[in-house]
């Protein structure tokens, strides 16, 4: 029983650690992972959080899957990355982390802190309602 616990203890640690070293991605990471993608995320309690499409030139287009797209543009700040939306005053940055399932982020503009996760090969198309061609 002892070495069982011993052996817990070590695996529960070696976890932690390598969890708390990963580094967040930087710009330059950031933008050869996106670039030309249409990525769909969720939440834990989310399963269609939404869909972002990465242009070039750090423009991006968001869509929550209501109908509703918004442009915007992408750019670094103290480590995080930030989204500016047309019509949105307010920035919305985030911790972006490459694991091994794809991207995660943990929203750091304030609390509370939401965490997204990208759904691996899913592209699911951006509506648009409000949009015209």
């Amino acid at each position: 029983m002892q070495r069982y616990r011993a052996f817990i203890t070590a695996l529960v640690t070696s976890l932690s650690s390598a969890a708390a070293a990963q580094e967040p991605m930087n710009a330059a990471e950031f933008n050869a992972y996106v670039t030309g993608r249409t990525i769909t995320f969720r939440t834990a309690l989310n399963p269609e959080f939404g869909v972002e499409r990465y242009l070039p030139g750090r423009r991006v287009m968001w869509s929550a899957f209501d109908g509703t797209c918004q442009y915007g543009v992408w750019f670094e700040s103290k480590g995080d990355i930030c989204f500016r939306y047309d019509g949105d005053p307010e920035h919305k940055c985030w911790t972006i982390y490459n694991d091994p399932d794809g991207l995660r982020g943990i929203y750091t503009t304030r609390l509370p802190a939401t965490v997204i996760y990208e759904i691996p090969d899913r592209e699911d198309p951006l509506i648009c309602n409000d949009l015209s061609s």
